[in-house]
């Protein structure tokens, strides 16, 4: 039995999560349906968490300027995943990021043990096997991808039991994606290889 467990785990982190609910996987790819995208109008509002909207990007390379803020803070480019994920936190915790720039990879940073600040981001930060399970409002981290050097991010919106989901921004007109969450030895892993960690207000 205990094999068993070994063997799953180990399938889930080398070959990426397991497919699961009504699952898109888009983070790293272009959008492959050009009529659906044909919909969408760049900026265009295509979804929204807890009153905060998320915004149609078309490509993924695409930027409309930057966001910043009446007081002067930088949200990001208009309208990367980053773009987003700081604009959640600005808007639901009145919180600024201490260092404001950086790519979603950057956002994670690998010296940081887990459950310790990130002073870049004034946020605690998990690791991708970590005692602290992901939970609605963290940041979670992608590193990058073959085609994408940038990383990816994406606010988590559900959390129970064996699933967790996002919502993210610039993946197309998909703004949610669900991940297998696996426990193991009192360790949490979202099962996504390129998934870094998350970070909490």
């Amino acid at each position: 039995m205990l094999i068993n467990t070994h063997i799953k785990l180990l399938l889930v982190l080398l070959l990426g999560h397991l497919p699961l609910l009504n699952n898109n996987n888009s983070a790293f790819i272009e959008s492959s349906s050009p009529t659906k995208e044909n919909r969408f109008k760049i900026g265009e509002l295509i979804d929204v968490y807890n009153k905060v909207p998320v915004y149609y990007n078309g490509k993924r390379s695409n930027v409309l300027g930057r966001n910043i803020t009446e007081d002067g803070y930088n949200l990001g480019l208009k309208y990367q995943c980053v773009e987003f994920v700081k604009r959640y936190y600005y808007i639901i915790y009145n919180h600024k990021m201490p260092d404001a720039f950086g790519n979603a990879k950057d956002l994670y940073n690998k010296e940081i043990q887990d459950g310790l600040v990130n002073p870049q981001r004034g946020l605690i930060q998990y690791t991708n096997g970590s005692k602290e399970r992901p939970l609605p409002g963290d940041i979670l981290i992608f590193g990058p991808s073959h085609n994408n050097k940038f990383g990816h991010t994406g606010i988590v919106c559900y959390s129970k039991g064996q699933v967790i989901e996002i919502i993210q921004q610039n993946v197309g007109h998909h703004s949610r994606s669900s991940y297998s969450l696996v426990y193991y030895e009192g360790l949490y892993y979202v099962s996504d290889k390129s998934i870094l960690g998350w970070l909490r207000k």
